[in-house]
């Protein structure tokens, strides 16, 4: 048996699997996000670590038996996120989110400080990466900074609190700004830009190789006959690669989670930075990930359920299961800034068209289209870096809305696949990297694809529509600085 544990940004998740590939059972807790300004993200390490046990405590009493043979586990989390802690593993502050703003004009001087700063490490300074966010509590939280002994990414500090050691895997790592993406290390000269050395940083590993044991007490407290291994893991996205099975070139898939992305695995660097391109290290060894990303996926559908007071499944049902035509309205998915292709942490978004007979209808349906629109433009940054997607996969809560991926598959005119458990596949690719790092079985063998339940094909007449929408949909973005 093998446990995969997704620290995400909304919830935790927690799966266990069987021998054969089998979820025999799942548990998630919410998390919750505090912004003490506007464009500021943060969240309390200690929910990390109070969900995460909640989730197995709750295991142990529906399938105690199970839990008691794992023998590996899996950890998998949002990225890009530092925890700073002290001397004694404590940490001084909230966490800041990858979808945190304040450090873009950190963002500047690091490059100033650092040229090679791209080249290296395959991305362009953004204020979601980890290392910005050093230079700005370095200069508006100077004591907290000079207290800091270790800087760790939200699942490493999780997996320090399971294993009492301090561990991270390169996928999660290259989210940083502080890894060598082609020597799969920490650069001396990134963490020197930001006032670091290795000293700060935990011990790296691949993402299926064995990081750590299971606390002896912990695996008493969930009773388990042995203390099981712990993986390097994967940040968010890498985990989903592996749990679907894209773990070589030529397959693409999307995440539609909180934030979205649409990902190519690699067997080289294919960087675009200057697009906003992201690089990554895959969760696998000799494999990357380019990435493009938006800040805002799925939470954009939890906005307007907010906004209109129904629950998501409201919004959604009236609309069917594919559209008959693009919605009169226009949204920018920008309530977090943007990423790809524009790197605009300011940046908000905006309903267009809007008139006395708009109703809720169109106004979701927008919504839908705008973060479509938003990944055809990360689909044009990968094409830029040489990447052509021809089909993807989709993972994460949004990939239950039938009506949403045939949106997709038309604004991107590709076939659109959906898994049976597509919103677990992080936490799925979590157990199968716990899985390898104990059994060493071939990489391949595990990380098969799963059976595909439905295709959303593209239809000429809404691709021609949205086509031609397109264009004038970007010409909303106007950037405010």
């Amino acid at each position: 048996m093998y446990l995969g544990i997704d620290l995400g940004t909304s919830a935790v998740k927690t799966v266990l699997v069987d021998g054969a590939q089998r979820v025999i059972a799942s548990e998630s807790r919410a998390l919750t996000i505090a912004s003490p300004q506007p464009g500021y993200f943060e969240q309390d390490p200690a929910q990390w670590i109070e969900a995460t046990f909640v989730t197995l405590d709750a295991l142990k009493a529906s399938h105690g038996q199970e839990l008691a043979r794992v023998e590996g586990i899996g950890l998998s989390g949002q990225m890009h996120g530092p925890t700073l802690l002290d001397a004694n593993d404590t940490p001084l502050r909230p966490c800041i989110l990858w979808n945190d703003g304040r450090s873009a004009g950190e963002c500047r001087i690091l490059e100033q400080r650092w040229p090679a700063l791209r080249a290296i490490t395959g991305n362009k300074a953004m204020p979601g990466f980890a290392a910005p966010k050093l230079l700005w509590i370095a200069k508006h939280e100077p004591g907290i900074f000079a207290a800091t002994r270790r800087v760790l990414l939200p699942k490493a500090y999780l997996r320090l609190v399971l294993s009492g050691e301090a561990v991270e895997d390169v996928s999660d790592a290259s989210g940083s700004l502080w890894l060598d993406a082609a020597r799969r290390d920490w650069s001396d000269a990134a963490l020197a830009a930001t006032g670091l050395s290795r000293a700060h940083m935990p011990r790296l590993v691949e993402g299926c190789a064995l990081a750590a044991t299971l606390r002896s007490e912990l695996a008493q407290r969930w009773g388990m006959v042995r203390r099981p291994m712990i993986a390097g893991g994967a940040g968010d996205n890498p985990a989903g690669a592996v749990g679907i099975g894209a773990i070589s070139p030529g397959t693409a898939f999307i995440s539609l989670g909180t934030s979205g992305a649409l990902l190519a695995p690699t067997d080289h660097i294919a960087a675009n930075p200057d697009r906003v391109v992201h690089t990554f290290c895959h969760a696998i060894p000799r494999m990357w990930i380019q990435a493009g990303a938006i800040l805002s996926a799925a939470s954009c559908l939890a906005w307007a359920a907010r906004l209109f007071g129904v629950p998501e499944a409201d919004l959604l049902s009236p609309l069917g299961a594919h559209p008959q035509a693009p919605s009169p309205v226009r949204f920018l998915p920008y309530l977090a800034g943007e990423r790809t292709p524009h790197d605009d942490p300011v940046v908000r978004g905006m309903l267009d068209g809007l008139s006395h007979g708009t109703d809720r209808t169109a106004i979701v349906q927008a919504v839908l289209e705008g973060v479509a629109f938003a990944l055809a433009d990360c689909r044009d940054a990968l094409g830029d870096a040489g990447i052509a997607v021809t089909e993807a996969d989709v993972i994460g809560g949004g990939s239950r809305s039938r009506f949403w991926l045939s949106v997709l598959s038309n604004v991107l005119n590709v076939p659109i696949h959906r898994f049976a458990e597509g919103e677990t596949g992080a936490a799925f690719g979590a157990a199968r990297l716990g899985r390898l790092a104990v059994t060493g079985e071939a990489i391949e063998a595990v990380c098969t694809p799963p059976q595909r339940v439905e295709t959303f094909e593209p239809d000429r007449v809404l691709v021609q529509a949205y086509a031609e929408r397109l264009p004038a949909w970007r010409q909303l973005y106007r950037p405010r600085h």
